[in-house]
C-alpha cells in the first residue's frame, strides 16, 4: 500500500468519523464543529485528485463563510437541548434504519463491481502550467451553461421567496420613507417667526 492509499484512507475515515457525529452529538455547536472537521477532510481529498481550486473554495466559502454564519445563527437562538436530547432518543430506531437504507444503496452503486481499481484508471499526468480552474470554467460556461444558469435563476428564486416569507409589516411599527425624506422642503418644516422686541427694564 503506497503513501497516497494511507492518506486516503486517513482522510476517509475522518470524513466520516466527522460526518456521523454531525447527526449523532446532540450539542449543536459541536455539531457545527464536527462539520467543518468533515469540509477540512473532503478538501484533503480534493486535493489528493488533483482538484486545488474545488478544495480552496471549499474551505473559503463553506467554511470560512457559511460555517461562520451557522455558528453565528446557532449562538444566538435560545435551543432547548433537552428537547434535542428528548426527540433524538425519540426518533432513533427511524434514523438508523434510513442509515442503514442510505448505507446500502451507497454501497450497490458505489461498489467495488462499479467503482474499483480495475475499473477506472488512474488519472492521466498533466503539464506543469495545468490548471484545473480554467478548465472547469471552460466546461462550466460551454457545455453545462444552460444548468448553470437554471440553477443561478432557482437560487435567485428562492433567495426572493425566501425574503418575502419572512418579511412582514407590523401595523405598529413605524417605518421611515426615504422618498418622502429626501424630497422635503424647508417651507415645509422650517417656519420663521417675526417678534418684537423687548426692552429690559
Amino acid at each position: 500500500m503506497g503513501v497516497e492509499a494511507i492518506f486516503f484512507y486517513i482522510f476517509a475515515a475522518v470524513l466520516i468519523g466527522a460526518a456521523g457525529m454531525v447527526v449523532t452529538v446532540r450539542n449543536p455547536v459541536h455539531a457545527a464543529l464536527f462539520l467543518i472537521m468533515a469540509f477540512f477532510a473532503s478538501a484533503a481529498l480534493w486535493l489528493m485528485l488533483e482538484a486545488e481550486f474545488l478544495a480552496i473554495t471549499l474551505v473559503l466559502v463553506y467554511v470560512g463563510a457559511v460555517m461562520v454564519l451557522f455558528l453565528f445563527v446557532v449562538m444566538m437562538l435560545d435551543i432547548n437541548l433537552a428537547m434535542l436530547r428528548a426527540g433524538f432518543v425519540r426518533y432513533l430506531p427511524l434514523g438508523l434504519l434510513v442509515a442503514v437504507g442510505v448505507v446500502l444503496l451507497m454501497v450497490g452503486a458505489v461498489g467495488p463491481e462499479h467503482f474499483g481499481l480495475d475499473r477506472i484508471a488512474d488519472p492521466a499526468p498533466v503539464p506543469e502550467e495545468y490548471s484545473n480552474t480554467l478548465e472547469l470554467g471552460r466546461v462550466l460556461y460551454t457545455v453545462y451553461v444552460y444548468p448553470f444558469e437554471i440553477a443561478a435563476v432557482i437560487l435567485l428564486v428562492a433567495i426572493v421567496a425566501a425574503i418575502a416569507l419572512t418579511l412582514r409589516r407590523r401595523p405598529d411599527s413605524k417605518y421611515q420613507e426615504v422618498g418622502d425624506q429626501v424630497s422635503v422642503r424647508r417651507e415645509d418644516r422650517v417656519r420663521l417667526v417675526s417678534m418684537p422686541t423687548e426692552e429690559r427694564k
